[in-house]
């Protein structure tokens, strides 16, 4: 019965690195994928084009005027008069905040800059327009 012996000599191992890598695999896999579900999450608006466009990753309050002129102060309508009085708060808050002002391109351009105006007049110092890469 030596050949038993031989068998049972050497136990099975179980390898930990492997499956250490896919690990890790998998999280990097999904965060790299939730990067690309960020930008989903806003207001949809035909935006005006510009040949050097830029986009602002720092934590920014969005500004929007849709098409019929509503006014939008990230995802709650508001009065163009009280626009003023909730852009202070926010300057309160953080006096280097960004406001990006999103303005779909069929909106009267006195719209836009009475909202632009309100910005300005609340103390925000930090105002991105925002526009589309213009195809080449």
């Amino acid at each position: 019965m030596k050949l038993r012996n031989m068998r049972i000599e050497k136990e099975p191992e179980l390898m930990i690195i492997p499956m250490i890598d896919i690990i890790f695999f998998l999280l990097v896999f999904f965060m790299i994928s939730t990067l690309y579900m960020v930008e989903q999450h806003t207001i949809p608006v035909n935006l005006p084009q510009a040949a050097h466009a830029q986009q602002d990753k720092p934590k920014s309050v969005n500004v929007t005027v849709m098409q019929e002129g509503a006014i939008l102060f990230e995802q709650e309508q508001i009065p163009l008069d009280l626009l003023e009085k909730r852009v202070a708060l926010e300057v309160a808050k953080d006096t280097k905040q960004i406001f990006i002002l999103r303005a779909d391109k069929t909106v009267d351009y006195g719209k836009v800059v009475s909202v632009l105006d309100e910005l300005k007049a609340a103390g925000a110092q930090r105002i991105s327009i925002a526009t589309e890469l213009k195809a080449r």
